[in-house]
């Protein structure tokens, strides 16, 4: 073997090691090594997903399932900066595949060209340990956190409008569901954007502070199995200031109260 070659077997491992040096001091080797068996799915490829998928490839996230069922609009370019201009009209969930491949060619991206929907939701996201509410509708949003629970797996959820956002995560270990935080009838009054008579407002930066919290949160419950229980953080871009308000199991949710009351009876 010449010099040249002996190089070039060197480089992949060389890079590997370099390009999360500065978390490893953080999270060390064994939570380095977590994070690339880790696999995550994330629902939706716009303005919250493009944080969260870029920060999770870069802390070296092993598998990342990135699913979207729109195309890019020139609208979607203030805040979903896994998309440019050039794609436009191009599949939301390929067109990030793509940028989120050149990022980090070491970890294992798939897109999703799919509407998320009961029939499919376990096959997209089955492989998955855990889910990523990037969504922007609210009938989506709760089937996925019901998906989430059923399957026993941790659920980080997130929205934006405006200036404002809030994020909450769901953990099969304890604590409050989904559910419990947004009772049906309150959560059909939050800003839906699929929804909404005239265009969604959002600016980039709310998008880009939720989302990248959403990593974080996933970031610290793999490496550590640190999490967030019972706590909804709510942002104010316009004044900058984050609330955090405690969030109660709710014996008579429809969802985790239900399965409270049969352990009993049991």
């Amino acid at each position: 073997m010449n010099r040249k070659d002996k190089n070039e077997s060197k480089t992949p491992c060389l890079r590997q090691s370099a390009r999360y040096d500065r978390q490893k001091t953080l999270l060390g080797e064994e939570g380095q090594e977590k994070l690339s068996r880790a696999s995550v799915f994330i629902a939706g490829a716009g303005g919250l997903g493009s944080p969260v998928a870029t920060y999770l490839a870069a802390a070296g996230v092993g598998k990342i399932v990135l699913l979207d069922c729109d195309t890019v609009e020139r609208t979607n370019l203030n805040r979903q900066f896994l998309h440019h201009e050039k794609d436009i009209g191009k599949e939301k969930a390929i067109s990030g595949a793509e940028k989120l491949n050149s990022f980090n060619p070491e970890i294992q991206i798939m897109p999703v060209v799919a509407r998320l929907e009961k029939e499919n939701i376990s096959e997209l996201a089955g492989e998955c340990q855990i889910i990523v509410d990037a969504l922007d509708n609210n009938e989506t949003r709760r089937l996925l956190a019901a998906y989430a629970f059923d399957s026993q797996k941790p659920y980080i959820h997130a929205a934006v409008s405006g200036f404002q956002g809030q994020l909450a995560s769901f953990y099969p270990e304890g604590g409050p569901c989904f559910f419990c935080a947004f009772p049906e009838s309150e959560e059909e009054t939050k800003s839906d954007a699929k929804n909404e008579d005239t265009d969604f407002p959002i600016i980039g930066a709310t998008a880009g502070i939720i989302g990248a919290m959403q990593a974080n949160e996933v970031i610290k419950y793999i490496s550590s199995g640190k999490k967030s229980i019972g706590k909804l953080f709510v942002w104010d871009g316009k004044n900058n200031f984050f609330d955090e308000i405690e969030i109660e199991k709710e014996k008579s949710c429809p969802i985790c109260g239900r399965l409270e009351n049969e352990k009993r009876k049991e």
